[in-house]
């Protein structure tokens, strides 16, 4: 009278549709884009392809600087070299850089990409300039 039924789900559920832990598929990029973030506290460059994809990145945290050494010229021009070292599979020739910001490893990184063998395509600083800025303070008055 009380029957309960209990359903029982074939394989587990480690077993799910589309949940494969296999090797990720490389796919060939002949040409991408490069953006270069550079504050004054990191430096983070992102590859992508040329719809905007990512297919790689690196940070100069992830590089194995620690603290103040993080925004240093060279720990931005080994960032670079080692997010090209790890994107050398995927067949990268030609790119299009884009540099953000105002700290100290813009040059060194870029100065990076033009030692490998990658063709540099076009250069654009996209830095946001402020045009009209914040409300100033009120005037004090004692």
């Amino acid at each position: 009278m009380g029957e309960q039924k209990v359903k029982t789900i074939e394989g587990g559920a480690a077993e799910k549709a589309g949940t494969s832990k296999g090797k990720k598929s490389k796919r060939k990029v002949p040409r991408g884009n490069i953006y270069i973030q550079s504050t004054y506290n990191n430096t983070i460059i992102t590859v992508t392809d040329e719809k905007g994809q990512v297919i790689g990145w690196g940070t100069a945290g992830l590089t194995g600087f620690k603290g103040s050494k993080k925004s240093t010229p060279y720990a931005a021009q080994r960032t670079m070299e080692e997010t090209m070292e790890k994107l050398k599979n995927v067949g990268l020739t030609e790119v299009e850089v884009f540099v953000r910001g105002i700290g100290s490893g813009r040059e060194a990184a870029v100065r990076a990409l033009q030692n490998t063998n990658i063709n540099v395509l076009a250069i654009k600083d996209t830095t946001p300039i402020r045009h009209g800025g914040v409300r100033p303070k009120k005037v004090r008055r004692v």
